[in-house]
């Protein structure tokens, strides 16, 4: 480890270790989503709220001033010149001039707007709450996860001596790579690295890249953060997430309710609507389909006559349903259609460990296209490793989704259904108003892990 982690974190000097130190510091699929929402929404309006699904409270490492100040100082970057020439003169799966003149000039301008830090009285934690223009608001989630969790995970190691602090980072090193051993003697290939948004700190992630890439060779695929992409000369992965269809259903919510209608049909042909809109700016590998926000079931039902050009996308993103399950419903559902699963992308990224891709790819290596985005449990997982046998250091299940959208008709509340029961987020009343329409075939309870 070319740098020193034991001795930065023992400094706690954090102007030369921000949480977050770049615009760029986010997951791909932020920048290739944000393109999305310049191009086709420009006027639309959300709200992002942040969630933590973990009984461990944040405020028991962290105090209000301190998450202001960093919060305060992502708010301050921008992108620099030398990013955006990435961005604009890179080929990315590829492909390139994927960013427009325009687009990047968006960038250029792009400042991150107000947020708001609060103590929610009902959980007895923080709240972080973003409202505004959508295209500028989307920067905000990685960003707030990733300051969050650090600073947590910061306030956990603080009294910590250098020597503790040298123990715990070699107990971690020692167990990262003995989990990349085993994927590289297991030959699981198309791994990614997926962290950045649970991640226990921005130098820790980066030598978890480093040594994906020593020990995994031609089966590491890249890494999802643009970032580290950039410096190190990799491929940027990923695609779109869960934010694009919950805005497009809420926004068809308030057309309908704006004309008077009952609005259902809309509501379940708007995740595909997103699709249509998708391909309309990217092809190729690209073509990645997320169908669990509104449950992947009734996506799969739905989609061979709502959206006949599925058959040509390049695959699916696993999130929320069980993998196993999930990867039989997909080679069911390419079958049906005439096409051969075995060229076909399943990108498992849901709580990935060691275990769960070694077991994956051995069902399913020979019968379909396996790939995995592998993140809060490769770039957070210091589990155990404690020489003060305290579990303060553990991941949390932190998210930050689209929790309001507001057009020129309307505003209302977003919601996102999942496979799992225990991820759907909204307004009970909207969750059964989308049930109603979306129903529950394949849906179930299951913990959730990150």
């Amino acid at each position: 480890m070319s740098i020193d982690l034991a001795q930065r974190v023992h400094n706690h000097n954090w102007r030369l270790d921000p949480h977050v130190r770049s615009l760029l510091d986010t997951d791909f699929y932020k920048i290739l989503m944000a393109l999305y929402i310049w191009k086709n929404h420009p006027d639309v309006r959300v709200r992002f709220t942040m969630k933590n699904r973990s009984k461990a409270r944040i405020r028991d490492h962290v105090g209000m001033c301190e998450l202001d100040e960093q919060l305060r100082h992502v708010q301050g970057l921008r992108f620099t010149e030398s990013e955006l020439i990435w961005l604009a003169g890179n080929r990315f799966y590829g492909q390139a001039d994927i960013f427009p003149g325009d687009f990047i000039q968006a960038l250029r301008d792009l400042q991150l707007p107000d947020y708001r830090l609060t103590m929610n009285h009902k959980t007895g934690d923080y709240e972080i709450t973003v409202e505004g223009r959508w295209f500028e608001v989307t920067f905000w989630e990685i960003a707030i996860l990733a300051v969050v969790n650090e600073a947590r995970a910061r306030g956990a190691m603080k009294g910590m001596s250098h020597y503790q602090l040298k123990v715990l980072y070699a107990n971690v090193t020692a167990r990262l790579v003995g989990k990349l051993k085993s994927l590289r003697e297991a030959d699981v290939p198309r791994i990614a690295e997926f962290g950045t948004r649970r991640r226990h700190g921005f130098l820790w992630q980066d030598f978890v890249i480093e040594a994906m890439q020593e020990e995994l060779g031609p089966n590491f695929l890249g890494t999802s953060n643009a970032l580290h992409a950039m410096r190190r000369g990799l491929p940027a992965i990923g695609t779109n997430a869960h934010e694009l269809p919950m805005v497009a259903a809420a926004l068809a919510r308030i057309e309908a309710r704006a004309a008077g209608v009952d609005g259902a049909a809309a509501l379940a042909d708007s995740q595909f609507d997103v699709l249509r809109k998708w391909q309309e700016t990217f092809s190729g590998n690209l073509l990645v389909a997320l169908p669990d926000t509104f449950g992947t079931t009734q996506f799969l039902r739905r989609a061979p006559e709502a959206f006949p050009d599925i058959a040509r996308w390049t695959g699916f993103r696993e999130d929320s349903k069980d993998p196993f399950d999930g990867a039989e419903e997909k080679i069911a559902f390419w079958q049906a259609l005439g096409e051969d699963p075995r060229g076909k992308l399943q990108l498992f990224s849901d709580g990935l460990d060691v275990g769960h891709m070694i077991d994956l790819h051995r069902a399913f290596g020979d019968r379909i296209r396996d790939g995995y985005g592998w993140g809060t449990l490769a770039t957070n997982d210091f589990r155990g490793c404690d020489p003060r046998g305290i579990s303060a250091l553990d991941p949390i299940s932190l998210v930050c989704k689209v929790s309001q959208v507001t057009s020129e008709h309307g505003t209302i509340g977003a919601v996102k259904l999942s496979d799992n029961y225990e991820k759907a987020t909204g307004d009970a009343a909207e969750v059964a108003a989308y049930r109603a329409v979306f129903g529950t075939e394949g849906v179930a309870d299951a913990p959730v892990i990150v």
